[in-house]
């Protein structure tokens, strides 16, 4: 297909390149242009100086960018991607956003006459890097069928949840286990430590039951090592956890454990780790 990549943060951009490899034609923007620059002397395919620009004559236009505000940003208004789309064509919004702004992208699609799918992913930076990735998606049918074509160049599952919005809606049950597992996890791992455990003979000892967990298998070593200088950014999920809390207040749900855990990984950026990895809540344990 031609495809347009709107965003090359540490996940749009090895996801795009995904798409090169795949043998996709691919047009790619990004707000800061040596960034795009840079890629396209990597990777191939080319760039465009706008969003609008990158859309023009697209079979689909993917989006990976940071919040709400940023996917407006890039596809809303005159220079906005939708602005170069013609009807019959394909958005993708891979972003991790609020489900309202889904369902407003929705509705401008309709409007267009062009296929709108809400596409968060799963797996982090390592995941994107090994097309691996785990897509939540919300659409019609027909959309999320053309959507997998693309989806195929690096995800791993692709799980369509329901109508246009079910996709983030998902994403945040999945931030919201995460959140929790990862609270229990450090809890587990700090009190090890004060009671003079071996963590690695405890961690040797639960992994294979019902405490094993992604997180366990992969950041309890540097959880007690205090190291946290890769993965998923602290602010990053707070941005997530923020958008769980939202939602939650908007339906009816109730999320303590949840709102506790944002508090501490507020307190976190507060101690200047706001780009450490979210494993981090341990931190605040080992003072």
């Amino acid at each position: 297909m031609n495809v347009t990549f709107l965003g090359l943060g540490v996940m749009g951009a090895p996801m795009a390149a995904h798409l090169l490899r795949a043998g996709h034609r691919v047009t790619v923007y990004n707000r800061t242009a040596s960034r795009a620059a840079s890629w396209v002397a990597a990777h191939g395919g080319r760039s465009a100086p706008s969003p609008r620009q990158a859309a023009e004559g697209a079979e689909a236009v993917l989006v990976c960018v940071g919040n709400d505000a940023d996917v407006r940003a890039v596809v809303v208004g005159h220079h906005g991607a939708l602005a170069g789309m013609a009807a019959g064509t394909l958005l993708v919004d891979h972003t991790t956003a609020s489900a309202e702004l889904a369902r407003e992208l929705g509705i401008l699609c309709d409007a267009a006459a062009i296929g709108f799918v809400d596409a968060p992913v799963s797996g982090g930076q390592a995941g994107a890097e090994r097309g691996q990735l785990s897509v939540m998606c919300g659409g019609r049918d027909d959309d999320v069928a053309r959507a997998r074509e693309l989806f195929a160049a690096y995800a791993k599952t692709v799980a369509h949840q329901g109508p246009v919005g079910t996709g983030q809606l998902c994403k945040m049950v999945n931030q919201i286990c995460i959140a929790g597992v990862l609270a229990g996890l450090s809890e587990g791992l700090a009190f090890a430590a004060r009671a003079g455990l071996d963590p690695e003979k405890v961690v040797s000892a639960i992994r294979g039951g019902a405490a094993q967990s992604w997180q366990m298998e992969n950041r309890w070593k540097t959880m007690v090592a205090g190291q946290f200088e890769f993965g998923f950014a602290v602010d990053w999920m707070r941005k997530d956890l923020d958008i769980c809390r939202r939602t939650a207040d908007a339906v009816g749900a109730e999320l303590p454990i949840t709102e506790e855990v944002a508090e501490r990984y507020a307190e976190i950026s507060a101690m200047g780790g706001g780009r450490w990895d979210t494993s981090s809540l341990i931190a605040l344990l080992q003072r």
